[in-house]
């Protein structure tokens, strides 16, 4: 797996998963970055999630990944970047999938509904993961609205 810049972020529902996952991150080689929050207090998941969407979005970061209680909220803030497509994976066959036919470049894991070693099996394999092409990228290049 090459070096890669992440960016992460969670609201209080994901707090807990947020440190193992930048843990593995680090331990695989990549560069961390995280978007917070700093504890597990109760936050609002847009002031997370729109900064990992705008590194991503940006080019800072190559891919991102968040996390909150079912994955929705954080998916929806993300998707409204151009540029960004934000999926939520309860399974890493799901994962992959966003990966080989969506080019997926935001991973959204839902802490409430899956326990942390899964969700560090769906980062990995999101992550290990390449587009597959083809007839799929005429069909996310019909995404933007742009």
């Amino acid at each position: 797996m090459n070096t890669m810049k992440i960016a992460i972020g969670s609201d209080h529902a994901g707090f807990d998963y947020k440190e193992p996952l930048v843990n593995i991150l680090k331990e695989l080689g990549h560069d961390v970055e995280d978007f917070g929050p700093a504890t597990a207090d109760s936050v609002d998941y847009p002031d997370f999630a729109h900064p990992v969407a705008s590194s991503v979005e940006d080019g800072k970061s190559q891919f991102g990944v968040l996390i909150c209680g079912s994955a929705n909220g954080v998916a929806i803030t993300a998707n409204k970047h151009q540029g960004i497509r934000a999926a939520i994976a309860w399974q890493k066959e799901i994962s992959v999938l966003a990966r080989l036919h969506n080019d997926a470049n935001i991973i959204c894991i839902p802490a409430r509904f899956i326990d942390l070693d899964l969700a560090k099996e769906i980062v990995k394999a999101f992550l290990t993961t390449d587009f597959e092409g083809g007839r799929h990228a005429n069909r996310v290049n019909k995404i933007s609205c742009s």
